[in-house]
């Protein structure tokens, strides 16, 4: 991918020489946005505020937008919004540098792309589901429950006490 045509890489070299205190809002709002590798995010949106302190230059993110996604039980697709806010900052020298490692590079641009990715990650549900009632697929034939009624029946047997079933059966 071209540095250049990067969207969250931006010129901050002017913030650099500006006062302790000084700070620049950065908007964003893109109807698509690819984070490599694998991110894809519709309707983001949000800002990004740089201040310049005397360790370097402080980054504070608010971003949002939809991931498509599939629901953990039926697998219809669905869109989950996906909020972070998270502040960093980029050194100015070595002797300033936090535990994330962020150094301000020497030619003035920093590309927020892979931190922004990191942070958004963190946002994807585990387990989404696309309504908390979905009845997900039918175990015996795939079927999604929620649009039809196959008429395969679940039986909730915890396997620890399918043994005990069968005892029943017996007599």
């Amino acid at each position: 991918m071209d540095h250049l045509r990067t969207p969250l890489r931006l010129n901050v070299g002017f913030i650099i020489k500006e006062s302790i205190g000084y700070s620049r809002v950065f908007p964003f709002d893109y109807n698509h946005i690819h984070f490599e590798p694998d991110l894809d995010l519709v309707k983001f949106k949000g800002h990004v505020e740089i201040t310049r302190t005397p360790q370097g230059l402080l980054v504070q993110a608010d971003l949002a937008g939809l991931y498509a996604g599939e629901c953990g039980r039926c697998l219809k697709p669905l869109r989950t919004r996906l909020n972070t806010k998270f502040a960093e900052l980029y050194a100015s020298s070595q002797r300033h540098v936090t535990e994330s490692g962020l150094i301000l590079p020497e030619d003035g641009h920093i590309d927020l792309e892979p931190l922004a990715r990191e942070y958004l990650i963190l946002e994807i549900p585990l387990n989404q589901i696309c309504k908390p009632e979905c009845k997900g697929l039918c175990p015996v034939c795939g079927e999604n429950r929620n649009d039809v009624d196959c008429g395969h029946q679940q039986e909730d047997i915890d396997p620890r006490f399918s043994v005990l079933k069968n005892l029943l059966s017996d007599s």
